[in-house]
């Protein structure tokens, strides 16, 4: 569960961090994310991903790339729970889940199968 979290973390991290290059096309989108830097504790995380990892968890699905070691850096010390919590639609339509999946496998710690970060149901096995 705390690595389904994470990811979902890493995903509100790009979105924000693509929101800010592209303002006139992501308005929406940071409406959105603004009373999400407000919410929980987990601030200081969310912007390490937007920093680190939101070139690797915005859509396109494809090509998936592996993260930098800087953006698994901050996915192991994110608290994924907190993040995913702040997952919106708005920000699931910017941000790929699927990558965000991809990105927190990939950084040694992924998420929980059957798990959801904001709406999205986290695939695989339950265990």
């Amino acid at each position: 569960m705390a690595r389904l979290f994470a990811v979902c973390l890493v995903l509100l991290a790009f979105a924000m961090a693509v929101a800010a290059d592209m303002a006139p096309m992501m308005a929406p989108m940071a409406a959105h994310m603004a009373p999400m830097m407000d919410a929980g504790d987990c601030n200081s995380d969310l912007q390490d991903l937007v920093a680190n990892c939101q070139n690797y968890v915005m859509f396109p699905a494809e090509p998936k790339i592996p993260p930098s070691p800087a953006c698994c850096a901050v996915i192991q010390r994110a608290d994924m729970p907190c993040l995913c919590a702040k997952v919106t639609p708005a920000v699931e339509k910017v941000v790929c889940m699927d990558k965000v999946v991809f990105v927190a496998k990939y950084c040694k710690r992924p998420l929980q199968p059957g798990s959801n970060c904001g709406s999205y149901p986290v695939p695989g096995v339950i265990v």
